[in-house]
Order: structure tokens, then sequence, then C-alpha cells
């Protein structure tokens, strides 16, 4: 009677022992995580490591040649770091690799110096029509031409790729100061920045002293299809937008501005680290006087300065257009051989809106006054 008491006490115990040892057993590493172990033994094209408490674990066959030029420099007692490919080959031992670790550190690098914000020198090694290409520890990134400092920017006035892509050569072997905007070991990317944080924290201090309104000298540094680039102090510049240059039309700036010219510009908007800047705001809108002097159904004289799409634009003063409609004509070649560029005839204003900046003019209604 009492033998059978006492038999399931023992029993109980002897459960909750083993369920002590095996919840305090420490758990053998999955699959993919890193591991840190001490080497024990080095065979022929094999490294054999100890992680204690979970057993031996050993580089071989294919992961040994991937890493054979960093195993040279190993020796008996050196402890390293290794990423688990099996946990349990048909051998017994936990399968590691070295290369994977290695990655998987140096993206965990990376990882890090985007939340530090590190700046890093590093060399161009080659140069695309996006950008730059750079490497960092082995690993393979890209700078995009639009994360350029000011300095290094290409600034091609046609958007042509190729000549993009020539001003980009100049940089291969060039040492930039970089950092590292982003980082996904999933997706193998990485991607740099010239401009980095710290640039564009002197830029928006500087920015921030400037208030919409405030006229300035400036030096023209860069003209493009879309504008000028205007220096309004040292480590700052500022885009004139093609809209901005002029009351008039503008084809091209270039034929307005080249580089090292002294100007005025009045700033029209401050947002972060960007200064927006206009030419043509320093003088007086020319449809202001237009809309003194002018109303619909009178008779103009205008000269023809461009065609597009929808007609001809003629313009009747300095900054003062209206389009004259391709339906007035039979077809395209009609309107061009009736109004060929820089040609003068009278017109009649059929739509005019000077505060919208708005004005349509009739070729055939002037012809039948």
């Amino acid at each position: 009677m009492n033998t059978s008491t006492t038999e399931p006490s023992t029993q109980n115990n002897t459960g909750s022992k083993m369920t002590e040892f095996i919840s305090q057993s420490p758990t053998i590493p999955v699959e993919g995580e890193l591991v840190e172990g001490i080497v024990s033994a080095i065979g022929r094209a094999r490294v054999y490591i100890d992680l204690h408490p979970f057993g031996t674990g050993y580089i071989y066959g294919r992961e040994y040649m991937n890493a054979r030029d960093i195993l040279r420099k190993v020796s008996v007692g050196d402890t390293v770091a290794a990423k688990v490919v099996d946990n349990d080959n048909e051998d017994g031992y936990i399968e590691l690799s070295l290369k994977e670790a290695r990655q998987a550190l140096i993206w965990s690098d990376a990882e890090m110096a985007v939340k530090k914000e590190t700046v890093l020198s590093l060399p161009v090694k080659e140069a695309n029509k996006g950008g730059l290409i750079i490497e960092w520890q082995g690993i393979i990134g890209f700078l995009p031409a639009s994360q350029l400092s000011a300095d290094n920017y290409p600034r091609v006035s046609d958007g042509d790729k190729e000549k993009i892509l020539s001003e980009l050569n100049l940089l291969v072997g060039k040492t930039l100061n970089v950092v590292v905007i982003t980082a996904d070991p999933k997706e193998n990317k990485l991607i740099f920045s010239e401009k980095g944080t710290q640039e564009k924290e002197v830029k928006e201090e500087k920015v921030s002293r400037y208030e919409v309104g405030d006229v300035l000298n400036g030096e023209i540094t860069g003209a493009v299809d879309f504008g000028v680039f205007v220096k309004v102090e040292e480590g700052l510049e500022g885009l004139v937008h093609i809209s901005e240059l002029d009351w008039g039309l503008v084809e091209d700036p270039k034929t307005l501005f080249k580089v090292g010219d002294k100007i005025k510009v009045k700033v029209i908007e401050v947002k972060d680290d960007k200064i927006s800047l206009s030419i043509k705001q320093l003088h007086e809108n020319p449809w202001t006087n237009a809309s003194k002097k002018y109303k619909k159904d009178d008779l103009v004289n205008g000269v023809v300065i461009k065609y597009n799409k929808h007609g001809a634009l003629a313009s009747i003063e300095e900054g003062v257009a209206g389009l004259v409609h391709i339906s007035e004509f039979a077809s395209e070649d009609e309107l061009k051989n009736t109004l060929p560029l820089g040609s003068a005839h009278a017109f009649k204003i059929t739509l005019f809106e000077p505060k919208e900046q708005r004005m349509t003019l009739s070729y055939k209604n002037a012809q039948s006054t």
C-alpha cells in the first residue's frame, strides 16, 4: 500500500526534473541564425567550430570554397561568426556558412550606418545614365544622380542622357563622402547619397535666413532646359524655373543667360533646404499695362512667334501673346504658309482675360473687317 502511494510521487518528481531540464536547455540555433564559436580543428577543406553548448559546427564543401580566402587566415583558437545552413545534417554536425555570415554582418553594419547617418569616404567604381556604382565592404551599391551634391550634379542643358553619362564618367575613380540612405538585404539594395543629412541641415539653416519677397544678388551657375541655377551665397543655390525667367515666351534659357552672369532675383518660395527664385517678378507684369490698352474685339498688330498643336502664338507687345487657333485654317500647312514665323499681321482679339494672362486672336476676322 505504501509502495503504491510513493511510486507516483517518484514518477512525478522525475517528470518534473525532466521538464525543468528541457526548459533550461539552450535552444539549438535554427537555419539562417548567426552564431559564434571557437575554431577547434582545421582539416582538409573543412574547419570545425565548437558551438558550446550546442555541439560542433563545420564549414565544408561549397561553403568552404566560397570562404577559402577568409579561412586561410583562420587558426585554431580563433573566434569566428558564422551563419547556420543546416542545424542537423546527416553527419550530426551543424553546417555553417562563413561567407553568408560575413554578408549578414555587413548588412547589419549598413543598417546601423543608416541609423547613425555615418559618413563614408568611398571611391566611384563605375557610372551609368542613372548615377554611380559604389562598392562598400564587397557589396555593390548605387548613388542616383539625384543624390549627388550641387558640385557634382550633371547640369546638362538639354537633358541628353549620353551627355549626362559623359559628365558622370568624370567622377569615376574619385572618392566621395556619402551616407547610406537605404540598406535592404532581402532586395540586395544599397543606396547612397552624397547630399547627406549634414549637408541638408546646413542648407536648411541657410535657407531659413530668407523670406518670400526678398530681393537678392546672385550669379548664374548653370543653364538647363527647365531654367537656370543661381548662387545666392556660398553653398546655396536656387532655381529660377523657365516660367519665372521672363514674362515673354522663353524657348531656351541659354539664349538669355550664361554661366557667370550677375543678376538680381526675387525669392518666391522657401521650403526645407530649397529656395525658389524669380527674375520676371522683379519687372512689371506687361499684362497689367495691357489690360488698360486692349479689350475684346479690338484690332491689333501682332508678330507670329511660335507654333504649337493648337495653332500659332502671336505677340502684340513684349510679354503679351495670344493664340490664333488652327481651326481657322484648312490644315497645319495652310496655317504655317499664311502665318510664317516672324511675320506681322493684323488680328482681332476674340478673348481677353489679362488677369489669367489669356488671349485668343482671329486672323480671318481681322481680314474681313
